[in-house]
């Protein structure tokens, strides 16, 4: 692709398929267009940085839908100073979108292999306000008391899992995504003092989280 090839899939992607998908937040369109997707993408699959697919990326991952991406960046309401835990790596680029939307960003993945590509290309991209780690932060210790104001879960669980929860601070926002495929819920969680408060989002389909321990209950 061009350099005005890819500008042009650049726009379209935002106004055609992000734009329409409910997301009109302006900060988040301007973030999905200005952090550059194809160089996040595997190179075999670079030709569609830009298309309505799920793109895969090894080990049974997947980069979401960009406007699955979009509509979960709208959904946590990130402000500049937030603190924000995302669990899954990946490709690196919603971690670049999450850091240029927040304060800074802590990202987990099982995948020494996407840890190191996504600090490669994350210090290509001059971003600097992301610590990347290997393992589950649900089984780690060592996580700040306080919580975070953001928590992206960007695989699905089968049933909902209150232990994200403990990780939100007051007045902050969780995505999940739960259920079995073909057809998974998004939701969003807000914590409100001892409250969590879930709201539907929409429906979707991911790759499930591995070496996450089974939820207590079942909560929906």
């Amino acid at each position: 692709m061009t350099a005005i090839d890819i500008e042009r899939a650049r726009f379209n992607m935002a106004e055609q398929q992000i734009r329409p998908w409910e997301v009109t937040d302006e900060r988040v369109l301007e973030v999905m267009q200005r952090v550059p997707r194809e160089r996040f993408v595997p190179h075999a699959y670079r030709e569609l940085a830009f298309a309505d697919l799920r793109i895969p990326l090894g080990h049974g991952e997947v980069m979401m839908e960009p406007k699955v991406e979009a509509r979960m960046l709208q959904s946590l309401r990130i402000e500049p100073a937030d603190r924000i835990l995302e669990v899954g790596t990946g490709s690196g680029f919603v971690t670049a979108c999450l850091a240029a939307l927040g304060g800074s960003v802590a990202s987990y993945d099982i995948h020494q292999e996407f840890i190191d590509a996504a600090a490669d290309k994350l210090a290509r991209q001059g971003v600097h306000n992301v610590q990347l780690h290997l393992g589950n932060p649900l089984t780690l210790e060592g996580l700040p008391k306080e919580g975070f104001d953001v928590v992206a879960v960007t695989g699905s669980m089968p049933l909902y899992d209150p232990a994200f929860e403990a990780l939100l601070a007051e007045g902050g926002r969780l995505f999940q995504v739960v259920g079995q495929s073909p057809v998974m819920h998004a939701l969003r969680i807000r914590r409100r003092g001892d409250e969590f408060v879930q709201d539907y989002l929409f429906e979707t389909d991911l790759p499930p989280l591995r070496r996450i321990p089974e939820p207590r209950r079942f909560r929906f």
